[in-house]
């Protein structure tokens, strides 16, 4: 009977567990552990106190480290690509331009373009490093949870369900990381520089993915969203321009004071210290306003980002110094009537001042009497 048993179980090539053998002890697949421990106790027990406490979680401790090692080395060749990327980037070589005021200038623009790719391309690399960081240490997570035993099924489902929740829930968080994100990639603005949004005007101070954090002439501290900006001007990008309007009296030779202005231009930028800070040598573009009693000139300089006030106000010094020298007069005097100042006692103040004309002036006159009411 048991013969007739065995025979078609043999034909079809099943094998059944023995007890007392090894495979009966360590299952089909014995390990090294489990078939050491047969091998040098031909004990049932033995073998399966080894299999199961000792095989089993240094087994699954080592596919734990294998998993933790294989998931550091995918981040450091991750960060290392990424880095010689953001690098690449970043690098630009300056212009081989001849010599010249053109020259220095490009090279001005080039070198300050250059500091903030570079700072751009590091914000980049690290947003990046830290989306590696967080892909491939999920993955490991979820592969270790599994080496443990646990049911990843109904963990991924839940995870899914949680994230749509989250979603509805944080739209405007969602909203301010592409904003972020978006800012640093086309570059709208960095740490430094200064720009105007609809709340405030000031220098930044820090930028996350989420806020923007903004100080303001006053000292204030603003912390902007960035999914709420939807317009920002920076007046630290590339360059900036100092612009000078000039008045002249209307009876002046344009030609003459487009020469004197020419001429006070030209001295600042000669000088070394002020042509550091400018990019293009001063242009006098010409009226820009005209009147019956005076004519605007317009002069202006394209300077290093956010110094054009003060090559502005040392440019107007060098104008009017010309000017006052070649006795030009900037203008008709405009004659301004006060009130006479008075001194503790109610007493008029220094002879001289235009006291009829002050009250006059403040005085409304008197109307003209109704025909029909009393006198």
């Amino acid at each position: 009977m048991v013969h007739a048993l065995s025979a078609p179980l043999a034909a079809v090539g099943t094998a059944v567990p023995v007890p007392g053998t090894l495979t009966g002890s360590c299952g089909d697949n014995p390990g090294i552990a489990c078939r050491l421990a047969w091998d040098l106790s031909h004990s049932t027990t033995a073998a399966q106190v080894v299999q199961v406490y000792l095989a089993g979680p240094v087994g699954r401790t080592g596919r734990i480290v294998f998993i933790i090692l294989v998931a550091l080395i995918i981040r450091a060749i991750s960060h290392r690509l990424i880095n010689k990327i953001t690098e690449r980037a970043a690098v630009s070589m300056a212009p081989a331009h001849p010599g010249g005021a053109v020259h220095l200038a490009g090279v001005a623009v080039h070198l300050a373009g250059t500091e903030r790719r570079e700072q751009r391309a590091r914000a980049l690399g690290s947003i990046l490093r830290s989306a590696v960081s967080v892909v491939v240490f999920g993955i490991a997570v979820l592969l270790i949870l599994g080496v443990l035993g646990f049911d990843l099924a109904p963990l991924l489902a839940s995870t899914a369900v949680l994230g749509v929740a989250l979603g509805f829930g944080a739209q405007n968080l969602v909203r301010d990381y592409l904003a972020g994100i978006l800012m640093l990639v086309e570059d709208h603005y960095g740490v430094g520089d200064t720009i105007n949004v609809e709340a405030a005007t000031g220098t930044v101070e820090a930028m996350t993915l989420l806020t923007t954090r903004l100080r303001d002439v006053n000292g204030v501290v603003w912390h902007i969203r960035n999914g709420t900006i939807e317009a920002v001007g920076n007046e630290s990008q590339g360059w900036s321009r100092a612009i000078i309007d000039y008045p002249v009296a209307y009876s002046e030779d344009l030609a003459r004071i487009r020469r004197l202005m020419e001429q006070a231009a030209g001295g600042l930028y000669r000088d070394r210290d002020w042509r550091a800070l400018m990019l293009e040598k001063p242009e006098v573009w010409g009226a820009q306003e005209l009147s019956s009693k005076e004519v605007t000139i317009r002069i202006v300089a394209k300077t290093e980002p956010m110094r054009q006030s003060e090559v502005a106000r040392e440019l107007r010094a060098r104008v009017k110094s010309t000017l006052d020298r070649a006795g030009i007069v900037p203008g008709p005097d405009t004659v301004i009537i006060t009130a006479p100042e008075r001194g503790p006692l109610g007493e008029a103040g220094p002879p001289g001042e235009p006291e009829a004309a002050a009250a006059g002036e403040t005085a409304s006159p008197e109307a003209p009497a109704d025909p029909g009411s009393e006198p």
